[in-house]
């Protein structure tokens, strides 16, 4: 393998970014034992190899330029998988440690998954773990994720996804609801029913409903005056106080089922599931961090009898 980087290289992009994340060459400087005009230098040298400028400089303050900001997320994350190979292979880090930053679905994340941090953060108390809950997917380079966890197969061949689980669909509504509109016995009868929609959040499509019938899988599309986007619990909240009918996840209204403030109906019609993955770039190297939740997730919300609701 032919070299691509001279040895100064590779110390140019450490001070550039320790000067990014500090932004100040003064401090870099200071950090680094050099003095601000070797940081300026290197930089400048980094740059004019790049033919691109990374920082925006005045005589106050640096700022990173829209090409710099990209470049810096890239080596930075680059520069902590170095780190991190060297610790693994000289057996200087014993456990996982780092920020650990994830992505994870609404409804999936409150029932099933932060329910299981605690337990991952006391086994590994080295690993800091950044959540954002938002159904979109999202970019894992331009945003810094290192995992995410959606209800779809990713349209991303570049990513690996890991599955965690089927989750079932239910349909359900409150007594008083069906009490005045009826129990549908059929899916035809869903026609004149209110049923609550849920739109998808990287489409705008309302969500089809999910059925079998005589052994074979249906997607039938509904409709109701009420839509939802953003978080699928709406649509719940919405049926709990009588708005109509639901199609959702079993895990999300099996309470209110078994104390009968929801039934479920068109139970013939049932048995539909939607999976779950966690997902990740295919072509980046897995911090330890990154490796043991994942192994941990699996391992946890495999197990058919586990109750997290």
């Amino acid at each position: 393998m032919a070299r691509q980087f001279p040895d100064l290289l590779l110390g140019s992009i450490e001070l550039f970014c320790l000067a990014a994340e500090l932004e100040s060459f003064t401090l870099a400087a200071a950090q680094a034992g050099l003095t601000p005009a070797a940081v300026s230098r290197s930089i400048s040298r980094l740059e004019a190899r790049l033919g691109v400028r990374l920082f925006a400089r005045t005589t106050r303050q640096i700022k990173l330029t829209d090409g710099g900001r990209a470049y810096f997320e890239k080596c930075r994350r680059a520069l902590g998988e170095l780190v991190e190979a060297e610790r693994e292979v000289t057996g200087k880090q014993q456990e996982p440690a780092g920020t650990l930053r994830i992505s994870l679905p609404t409804s999936y994340g409150h029932a099933r998954v932060l329910p299981l941090i605690p337990a991952f953060r006391t086994r590994y108390p080295g690993v800091n773990i950044d959540i954002s809950l938002t159904n979109r997917n999202v970019d894992f380079t331009a945003e810094g994720y290192d995992l995410a966890v959606r209800g779809r197969t990713p349209p991303d061949s570049s990513l690996v996804a890991r599955r965690l689980e089927d989750c079932e669909l239910v349909v359900v509504a409150t007594p008083s609801y069906l009490a005045e509109f009826g129990v549908p016995g059929s899916l035809a009868e869903l026609a004149r029913h209110e049923c609550l929609q849920f739109l998808l959040p990287s489409t705008g499509q309302k969500v089809a409903w999910l059925f079998r019938q005589d052994g074979q899988d249906l997607e039938l599309p509904t409709d109701g005056g009420l839509c939802l986007s953003g978080d699928i619990k709406g649509g719940t909240t919405l049926a709990r106080h009588g708005g109509g009918l639901i199609q959702t996840f079993r895990f999300l209204v099996e309470r209110e089922i078994a104390d009968g403030r929801l039934v479920e109906v068109l139970k013939p019609f049932g048995g539909r599931t939607r999976p779950f993955s966690i997902m990740y770039p295919a072509n980046r190297y897995l911090p330890s961090r990154v490796r043991v939740f994942v192994d941990y997730l699996v391992g946890q919300l495999a197990r058919p009898s586990l109750q997290l609701a």
